[in-house]
């Protein structure tokens, strides 16, 4: 099987299936599913198939740095939408990201320091999350949403395994940390359910990112020294330990 048939089968049952699951459960929760690394790991997976493990171990990097990027984006978009409406609060937070990106471009921080700035992003994200109550009525769902976050989540990944050689590894990973699904189900919760909703998703999202952040830190370990098969798998046990952990967090807090 050649990659391109690989991207078409496992990028969208990756997303579709992510997508069902987060919609049994509430805004809090579909954050923190969108919170792994549902396009930032099939897109790490591809570039060391195609471009081998030394490019793909750098485009890591960019990953993990990126990860700071979407705790700003969070904290930008809940506050934001305390005042404003939806597209206010997504121009504001898009904005807070694509800079903080492009800072993180010019610089490049070592794994044993990125590893724990990011916790510490995440930690200080969690603690000035906007608080406030659920206004809880009917979502507008559409037959066509999760076909939709099939199509742009598995042309992301083609869009953006196709450019790497041309970005470089650095770049290439930190656009992958882009919040596309988060983004999709932010807006709609604030749209629907006001910004306390909108804040729960991605309160979710910094829950989620302590997986994230243990896929790719082991994923980083590895990814020299053995085989894809081995360091993805053990990666993605790690993330999946973290996770359930951190669900047990979210539903202590949340409920």
């Amino acid at each position: 099987m050649n990659i391109l048939a690989l991207k078409l089968i496992l990028a969208p049952l990756i997303i579709g299936s992510a997508s069902l699951a987060g919609r049994r459960w509430g805004p809090a929760v579909s954050g923190w599913i969108v919170g792994m690394p549902l396009t930032s790991g099939p897109v790490v997976f591809f570039l060391a198939l195609s471009h081998g493990a030394v490019f793909a171990e750098n485009s890591i990097l960019g990953v993990l740095s990126g990860g700071t990027s979407l705790v700003l984006y969070a904290l930008t978009y809940s506050w934001l939408a305390t005042r404003f409406r939806w597209q206010v609060a997504i121009a504001g937070s898009i904005l807070v990201f694509s800079l903080n990106t492009l800072y993180l471009q010019t610089i490049i921080i070592p794994l044993y320091i990125v590893v724990p700035l990011v916790l510490l992003f995440n930690f200080a994200g969690l603690k000035f999350m906007p608080q406030g109550a659920l206004e809880m009525g009917e979502s507008r769902k559409s037959q066509w949403d999760i076909p939709v976050r099939i199509l742009i989540g598995t042309s992301f990944i083609l869009l953006l395994t196709g450019i790497a050689p041309y970005i470089g590894s650095r770049l290439t990973g930190l656009l992958t940390t882009i919040p596309l699904y988060v983004t999709i189900l932010t807006v709609f919760a604030h749209r629907d359910h006001g910004s306390a909703a909108a804040a729960h998703v991605l309160r979710g999202l910094l829950y989620g990112l302590f997986a994230f952040l243990g896929f790719f830190l082991v994923l980083s370990l590895l990814i020299e020294k053995t085989s894809l098969g081995v360091s993805f798998g053990l990666a993605a046990l790690t993330a999946l330990a973290v996770q359930g952990s951190s669900l047990f967090m979210l539903r202590k807090v949340h409920g």
